[in-house]
């Protein structure tokens, strides 16, 4: 823990001058009779004319918000993107005098309803797209991504964690009175996690009676979604052997190719924000982006049912399937997206960018067996006869 600090300290006193030259401000609310803050980045391009997203970014347990706008600068990508970021502060917890997001039982304070106050407050002021408010966090502000999904599903689309596990149903219920975990719609969820990662809020193998494993929290939100039983394992490359870990992706899709549950697996990653301390193979705020961004209310917004002979997304079909010589991906994309072809052991054979229009790729020199296309973020299987 304390080389979390020290590395977050350095980090706001480096970039407070680039924070305070960019657009990010910061507001009051009054919340349960307590004097609470926010601050927001507003992309430039922000014209209140078109629905822009909403994202949540709430710092770790004892942190600040201007702490962990220094660790997940989201600016640069709401730009180029064109949503809001938001950075809650948390309450001092009068039992043990900690910024904390879940304060100690027994307790009323509920930052759920704080959450809420917030969206609503923004949807006074700014055009915001209801159907995608996203949440993420580190550590404790991990855990309480969570309990967004669980409890106020009705306004949050996706999520993801960072270094911070889940609580367990019973936990919840027989400690804070909760009540179970309740989501109401599909509802997706990116883990990244370090298997070295040894504070009690987020050990990888959990910690009973409190806080679930990484494989029961997959295993959970893979289940309430549909998804098939086993993943698709990605070995990403190991770009900064100097770091001391390596990271694999598991995805679990629907037996229709849609993507709704991801691990970031660093292994021998510790209790680290990948991509600004700790592994940094992965940039987590980018793979955050990336991933919920795919997701309204209504589920997988870039994945559509998929029929025997063709697989579509809302703007990409690809064919045929089974596939002989060459497959067709058929775009309307304004922007070029990535597309990538692996074995079914997860080793990447072929790599490129689609074109708007129509991309033809040889596939008459692989072996007929399965294998997986991914297009952003979605897997579908591919048959090669």
């Amino acid at each position: 823990m304390k080389k979390e600090f020290f590395l977050i300290s350095l980090l706001i006193i480096t970039n407070v001058g680039v924070l305070l030259s960019q657009n990010f401000e910061s507001f009051n609310i009054t919340f349960d009779g307590l004097d609470r803050e926010y601050t927001i980045y507003v992309p430039s391009s922000y014209n209140g004319l078109t629905p822009v997203p909403l994202i949540f970014s709430f710092h770790g347990g004892g942190g600040t918000a201007s702490g962990h706008i220094a660790i997940n600068d989201f600016s640069e990508l709401a730009e180029s993107e064109n949503f809001i970021a938001v950075y809650p502060q948390a309450a001092i917890d009068p039992q043990d005098g900690s910024n904390a997001w879940i304060h100690k039982a027994p307790t009323s304070h509920d930052d759920i309803f704080f959450v809420e106050a917030i969206i609503d407050t923004l949807n006074n002021e700014f055009l915001i797209n209801n159907d995608r408010v996203y949440a993420c966090g580190y550590s404790e502000g991990g855990i309480f991504s969570y309990e967004l999904a669980c409890r106020l599903n009705s306004r949050i689309a996706a999520i993801s964690s960072v270094s911070g596990s889940m609580l367990v149903d019973s936990f919840r219920d027989s400690y804070y009175n909760l009540g179970p975990c309740s989501p109401m719609h599909p509802t997706a969820v990116l883990l990244i996690a370090g298997t070295a990662d040894f504070n009690p809020h987020s050990m990888y193998n959990g910690l009973q009676p409190y806080y679930m494993s990484v494989e029961e929290i997959t295993n959970y939100w893979a289940n309430y979604n549909n998804c098939e039983v086993e993943p698709i394992l990605t070995n990403l490359p190991n770009i900064v052997p100097s770091d001391g870990s390596t990271v694999e992706r598991y995805s679990w899709s629907t037996i229709e190719g849609c993507t709704y549950v991801e691990e970031l697996k660093v292994i021998g990653g510790e209790h680290d924000w990948p991509g600004t301390f700790g592994n940094m193979d992965i940039n987590a705020t980018e793979e955050i982006w990336s991933f919920v961004s795919n997701f309204s209310l209504n589920g997988n917004i870039t994945c559509a049912n998929l029929s025997d002979n063709s697989s579509s997304l809302n703007s990409v079909v690809f064919y045929p399937n089974p596939a002989k010589d060459q497959i067709i991906i058929k775009s309307n994309l304004t922007v070029s997206k990535s597309f990538s072809i692996f074995s079914i052991n997860g080793q990447e054979i072929i790599t490129g960018k689609l074109n708007t229009n129509i991309t033809k790729i040889d596939v008459g020199h692989l072996p007929k067996s399965t294998y997986i296309l991914k297009i952003k973020n979605n897997f579908y299987k591919l048959l090669l006869k």
